[in-house]
């Protein structure tokens, strides 16, 4: 955990706005998508997600506010090149399909999702965030936008030690839990553009950090994945 200056009782305000400010109307969307509040994959879903998001953001704010602001600076505006703006507007389009697809499949009845493959799914939504939560305790600069800190310095600890980008690795899964969880095969589509956008992003971040973190190049050599454990 890093000493900061940040103002948590701002910061705290800050984050609770903006849970509200991103949850609610996604919330609004997958039922009024679906159509009814008898979606019970939906409920399971939110469930799972806001335990998540709250408990992150808590223990962010109790332990590590300084991550916490980092985290709040979301959107293609706080990117500084074009690319990234890109990828940013394709994630959150994206972000909006993966609850707008799975709704309107349940709405419609064009998935017929065993129940085990529901249960599967959000086994792979917890596993997935679990991942991401391990990735934040162990990375105090793990902002949402490419950038390097005055102090900051190589993290190689933890799941850093496996993979180099164990945050995209811990999205990806629950990238693909979400959907099954929600019940739907035709959710798995929003892959397609997710995919390869992570991938871009995740290429440009190492360019970046490569020209720009002192040790990243002599990190590279030592952890060889960068996403995917004895794969790439």
């Amino acid at each position: 955990m890093l000493t900061t200056n940040v103002d948590t009782a701002k910061l705290k305000r800050k984050t609770i706005l903006g849970f509200i400010v991103t949850t609610v109307p996604f919330e609004l969307l997958l039922f009024a998508s679906a159509g009814s509040f008898n979606y019970w994959q939906g409920w399971v879903y939110s469930i799972i997600t806001f335990v998540f998001l709250g408990g992150t953001a808590f223990y962010l704010w109790k332990r590590d506010p300084a991550l916490l602001e980092r985290r709040t600076k979301v959107g293609a505006v706080d990117e500084k090149e074009t690319g990234e703006k890109i990828v940013q507007i394709i994630v959150i389009l994206g972000s909006i399909s993966i609850a707008v697809i799975p709704a309107l499949d349940y709405r419609f009845g064009w998935s017929h999702v065993p129940l085990y493959i529901v249960i599967l799914g959000a086994i792979l939504l917890i596993i997935g965030y679990y991942l991401v939560f391990l990735t934040f305790k162990v990375n105090s600069f793990a902002s949402t936008t490419i950038e390097v800190a005055t102090d900051q310095k190589v993290i190689s600890t933890g799941l850093y030690g496996i993979v180099r980008h164990p945050i995209y690795l811990g999205a990806l899964i629950a990238l693909v839990g979400t959907p099954l969880s929600l019940g739907s095969w035709w959710g798995l589509i929003i892959l397609i553009p997710y995919v390869p956008a992570i991938i871009w992003r995740l290429l440009d971040e190492e360019k970046f950090l490569s020209k720009n973190l002192q040790g990243y190049d002599e990190y590279r050599q030592k952890v060889r994945y960068r996403l995917i454990p004895l794969l790439w």
